[in-house]
């Protein structure tokens, strides 16, 4: 086989994978308004949310998250600050002896 279609095909599987990875959306290119909405319309969205970090975010009332975790409020930073956003946890039961 000669060697430039192997390197060409080389070459789009390369591009394809690198454009694969960049495919998940940053929160901190968003606005707050912009983030809150892609969650409530996917139920469940992976974020970026700095350079090398990300996490699962969900809707406040749904059913995405595994038992016995929870909805919990977190914070993520978008393009216009902070934004209260949701992420699965196991709830914490501290009660007072």
């Amino acid at each position: 086989m000669p060697a430039r279609p192997i390197a060409s095909t080389a070459a789009a599987i390369l591009l394809a994978a690198t454009s694969m990875a960049h495919a998940r959306p940053d929160a901190r290119t968003m606005t707050c308004e912009q983030t809150q909405q892609l969650i409530q319309s996917r139920r469940a969205v992976v974020l970026t949310t700095g350079r090398n970090t990300y996490d699962r975010y969900v809707r406040q009332f749904g059913n995405e998250c595994d038992w016995p975790e929870v909805p919990t409020a977190a914070y993520v930073w978008t393009r216009d600050g902070q934004c209260r956003v949701h992420r699965c946890e196991e709830p914490v039961f501290d009660f007072p002896d």
